[in-house]
């Protein structure tokens, strides 16, 4: 019971994600505490409802192929990038620092 208490918001060290999988099974778990992944995986809950399943307030179960990990970019491969989306024309969204919509 939290009547009378203040929840006290979590801190960026305290909002954490973990992810569980194993070898046997085609899914893993997600728990986080971190805002904009919790967002991305409750939009995904609605898109894709037999795919992805919210089992509490911060746990979902998603395919185990949507979990990766990539190489991380060089700097030389990220400013080759940079260069192709500007020769493109590419013009990246502007982030709104007080996330209003």
């Amino acid at each position: 019971m939290t009547e009378g208490k203040q929840i006290t918001p979590l801190s960026k060290y305290e909002q954490e994600t973990v992810i569980l999988y194993n070898q046997a099974e085609q899914t893993a778990d997600v728990y986080t505490h971190d805002p904009k992944l919790l967002e991305k995986l409750k939009r995904l809950t609605e898109k894709y409802p037999k795919q992805v399943q919210q089992k509490e307030e911060h746990c979902f179960v998603v395919p185990k192929r949507c979990v990766s990990i990539r190489e991380p970019y060089s700097e030389e491969r990220r400013q080759a990038a940079s260069r192709r989306a500007k020769e493109a024309g590419y013009t990246p969204p502007r982030r709104n620092k007080l996330n209003l919509k």
